[in-house]
């Protein structure tokens, strides 16, 4: 499987997804207070897309993932995103 995350603009991020042949494409919105507030500056946004998007696929097929969302409602559906999302990039 292989996740590319491209900034499309300002806050917008184009996120494809192949594997097993097919691929999916996904806009992801990350507003600056959100990044800092999961991240605290310690990765860029584009490393926190990533990391959000392995923490879904982990749990959910590329398809069922949203065509286009705001990454502070992973949260919503999976509340244990934010705490597994600090461990992963503390290390």
């Amino acid at each position: 499987m292989s996740i590319r995350v491209e900034k499309k603009r300002e806050q917008e991020y184009e996120v494809t997804v192949e594997e097993g042949g097919t691929r999916t494409t996904h806009v992801v919105t990350v507003k600056p207070a959100v990044h800092e507030r999961l991240t605290e500056g310690r990765i860029s946004a584009e490393r926190l897309v990533e990391l959000s998007f392995e923490f879904l696929l982990a749990r959910e097929t590329k398809e069922s993932i949203l065509r286009r969302f705001d990454l502070k409602v992973i949260s919503q559906y999976f509340p244990e995103y934010e705490r597994e999302l600090r461990k992963k990039i503390s290390g």
